[in-house]
């Protein structure tokens, strides 16, 4: 019985040394990592939106009057002047409009002309008292009665010449038709809305852009902005532009809060067509010639050998400081807790470099802004182009691993 307890006991003591020195080599073994070098580069931080192009000084060309369309002397893509005619209306009944104010006027005046007569007799007989007051004043007001109906179909008659006058359909300004909705023969009406009947276009050579930027992006826009975006007609060409607006009024779509912002791009090469679908990209930030480091070093997570170096380079460091060494859990907390708090105390983020000496150390630095692959660096004490930054572990053969390794302990 004796002799199977002190076999069982060497078979423990062992099992328990075959554990330590296996733990202890692991332990003693340099991790090989994947580090990238650090490169100065441009930063740029975007915020993508859709927007429908469309011609800026865009008119719509109506009619005032109603009737059937005798001519029309454009078509799509015509450039006009300014006056210059676009279509003629039948002008048959406007011209009969007309006339009819004419004689109109004609009879107002030679009922002013009578009821002048008959006043200036009345005035006569009144002042040799041959008619009494209320025949005189019967004849006075005969005779503002005639002018004012002189005045009343005079102005039907201005109205009548001015509705023959528009019966000409005239371009309001230079530019190019880009839409036609009426042929000869059509009739429109203007009786409660004026009908569109031509689009122009004042300059093609000038685009814009109504995008819709999300109420959480808003905030990064600002006038005057750069603007890339491309169209899927050219989709190896980039256009450029700027914010020429934006507006206030929001627009809820699908219970998104969006807001229109109105950017302005040239076209000299008249590449762009109204009512193209364009993708935006609004530049944020742009920052050129800045230390960038990636993001994946940022989500570093050191082996227990680093950690160990770490904390016993941070015991010096307190005990030079203050002159005495800290013991016990809670004043001995591990070197990426003492890190992180520091770091977040002073807005410092933290990376594993690797050293002069070739062993990894621990770099802060001051961040500037992410477009998502890399961060930019605003200040640092220890970072210089070129180092070697960790982001990950290389392990079995060089597979990357950023997860912490695990001390096993013999219970």
């Amino acid at each position: 019985m004796k002799k199977i307890i002190v076999i069982l006991v060497l078979i423990a003591v062992a099992i328990g040394a075959w554990f330590f020195i296996t733990n202890r080599k692991e332990n003693n073994k340099e991790a090989a990592f994947n580090t990238v070098k650090l490169k100065r580069g441009t930063l740029e931080n975007t915020v993508s939106s859709t927007g429908t192009l469309s011609a800026i000084g865009t008119v719509e060309v109506g009619t005032q009057v109603s009737g059937t369309l005798k001519q029309v002397l454009v078509d799509f893509n015509d450039h006009v002047k300014k006056g210059q005619l676009l279509a003629v209306l039948d002008k048959r009944v406007l011209k009969s409009a007309v006339q009819e104010a004419k004689a109109s006027v004609m009879k107002a005046h030679a009922e002013q002309e009578q009821a002048q007569a008959d006043f200036k007799r009345s005035k006569r007989l009144f002042a040799d008292k041959m008619i009494s007051e209320q025949e005189y004043i019967q004849a006075k007001t005969a005779l503002e009665m005639a002018k004012a109906s002189v005045i009343s179909a005079e102005t039907a008659l201005d109205r009548a010449q001015t509705n023959l006058n528009y019966a000409e359909i005239r371009s309001p300004i230079d530019g190019t038709i880009i839409q036609r909705n009426v042929e000869s023969g059509q009739t429109v009406a203007a009786s409660f809305s004026t009908p569109t009947l031509f689009l122009v276009a004042a300059d093609l050579s000038k685009m814009e852009i109504q995008a819709l930027v999300d109420e959480s992006d808003i905030g990064q826009i600002r006038l005057n902005q750069s603007v890339r975006f491309t169209v899927e007609a050219y989709p190896d060409k980039t256009f450029t532009g700027f914010v020429n607006q934006i507006r206030l009024q929001p627009t809820t779509v699908n219970n998104v809060v969006n807001y229109t912002v109105i950017v302005n791009a040239d076209n000299p090469e008249h590449l762009l067509l109204p009512g193209m679908t364009a993708t935006v990209d609004f530049v944020a930030e742009h920052i050129e010639n800045v230390l960038l480091v990636p993001n994946a070093a940022l989500r570093f997570k050191p082996t227990e050998a680093m950690k160990q170096t770490m904390r016993e380079q941070m015991k010096k460091r307190m005990g030079n400081s203050h002159g005495r060494q800290r013991t016990g859990p809670e004043s001995n907390p591990g070197p990426a807790s003492i890190a992180t708090s520091r770091s977040r105390r002073r807005g410092f983020k933290m990376v594993w470099i690797i050293g002069d000496n070739g062993k990894p150390e621990i770099a802060g630095f001051v961040p500037g802004p992410s477009d998502g692959k890399f961060t930019a660096v605003k200040s640092s004490r220890k970072l210089k182009e070129g180092m070697e930054i960790i982001v990950g572990l290389m392990e079995n053969g060089g597979s990357q691993s950023n997860r912490p390794s695990f001390r096993r302990r013999l219970l």
